[in-house]
C-alpha cells in the first residue's frame, strides 16, 4: 500500500467554502480534485490545462487545448466523461 501524505494550504476562507460548494454539486470533494490535479499533472509533466487570462469569444470554457471544451450549463450530464478523461 502506498505511504499517505498530508498537503496543507493556505487559503480565502470565502474562496475554500465556495469551492467545496461547488465539488459537491459535481459529486467529489475539493481534496479528491486536488488529487486528480496532482495525478494529471505527473501523467502529463505539465499543468493539465492551459493558462489564459480571458475567456475565448465570451464562452466559458475548460482550458483544456485553447477552449476546445466548451463547459455545457448541465456539467453533471458530462460526469462520465469527466469520470473517463481524469481516469478515476
Amino acid at each position: 500500500m502506498a505511504k499517505e501524505a498530508t498537503l496543507q494550504i493556505k487559503m480565502d476562507s470565502d474562496l475554500k467554502e465556495q469551492v467545496e460548494l461547488l465539488y459537491e454539486k459535481m459529486g467529489t470533494s475539493f481534496a479528491e480534485a486536488v488529487r486528480i490535479f496532482a495525478k494529471q499533472s505527473v501523467e502529463e509533466k505539465a499543468m493539465p490545462f492551459t493558462m489564459h487570462l480571458a475567456s475565448h469569444n465570451g464562452r466559458r470554457t475548460l482550458g483544456l487545448a485553447n477552449g476546445k471544451y466548451v463547459i455545457p450549463d448541465d456539467i453533471d450530464a458530462c460526469n462520465d466523461e469527466i469520470i473517463e478523461m481524469f481516469g478515476v
